[in-house]
């Protein structure tokens, strides 16, 4: 293993440290034959972690957030002769409930008592928020730590208990479907339809590091942007490049868009 080869896909000091972390892994696999898994990451490091992975010859890759369209997820390293449906990638499933008729918890409320409880943030993956209460995604070392831990999400005392995978319930994707046109495939000018700004005030948007292209700040609005990109903006939401067609009579490229909520 070639491991200041490997490190070089990193774009930034973190993504180097992430890497370090997940060859030290790769080498324990490949010495103990045994599976481990990483912390929990955005699409775009899961993505690069499992490139840099299934470059390691007699190594492979499973990428695995709970439920498909996952915004956090752990990769699974492990020897390449196992299989694929046989291996754990040692999630654990956990369901808080409360009254929050008069104090309603947000995303942030339930996060904020998690990591009061000591846990390190790539221990969590996504927190489905309801009305009576969360479903968390964890990994299996913290499941249980949390289920004799934690007694309250600010101020309203809850109940917290162990579920299966099958019992998750993510909120359904709704998305508003836009169609347009646009001189150049831009990161400025897409953005600008998917979210109905101005292309002016999404360049500024774009400066101020406000818009990330695949989970990644981009701070050029002159950025490319392809069929299958996302694009996602703070307090906004995201947008998914889902088509780009022909040129019309004006030399302008038809897109089709989805903005999710």
């Amino acid at each position: 293993m070639n491991r200041e080869k490997l490190l070089d896909a990193a774009t930034s000091p973190e993504d180097r440290e992430i890497l370090a972390r997940v060859l030290d892994l790769a080498e324990m696999v490949q010495k103990t034959h045994r599976p481990q898994a990483t912390g929990f990451y955005d699409p775009y490091r899961c993505g690069l972690v499992a490139r840099i992975v299934e470059s390691v010859p007699g190594l492979a890759a499973m990428v695995d957030g709970g439920y498909p369209a996952a915004e956090r997820s752990r990769v699974l390293i492990y020897p390449d002769y196992l299989q694929h449906a046989g291996v754990d990638t040692g999630l654990a499933f956990i369901e808080i409930r409360g009254n929050f008729r008069f104090h309603p918890a947000t995303h942030r409320d339930y996060l904020g008592a998690l990591l009061g409880l000591g846990l390190r943030r790539d221990k969590l993956g996504d927190i489905l928020v309801g009305e009576n209460g969360a479903q968390v995604i964890v990994a299996r070392e913290v499941a249980g730590y949390i289920v004799g831990g934690l007694g309250a999400v600010g101020r309203v005392s809850v109940t917290v208990r162990e579920i299966a995978r099958e019992e998750l319930a993510p909120p359904e994707q709704v998305y508003r479907e836009i169609r347009a046109t646009v001189q150049s495939m831009r990161l400025d000018a897409v953005a600008a339809h998917g979210f109905g700004l101005s292309r002016s005030k999404m360049a500024g948007e774009i400066a101020a590091g406000k818009i990330f292209l695949n989970w990644r700040p981009r701070l050029d609005p002159s950025a490319a942007v392809k069929t299958g990109d996302m694009i996602s903006a703070r307090g906004r939401g995201r947008v998914e490049v889902v088509e780009t067609g022909g040129q019309t009579k004006k030399g302008r490229i038809t897109v089709v868009l989805r903005r999710y909520q």
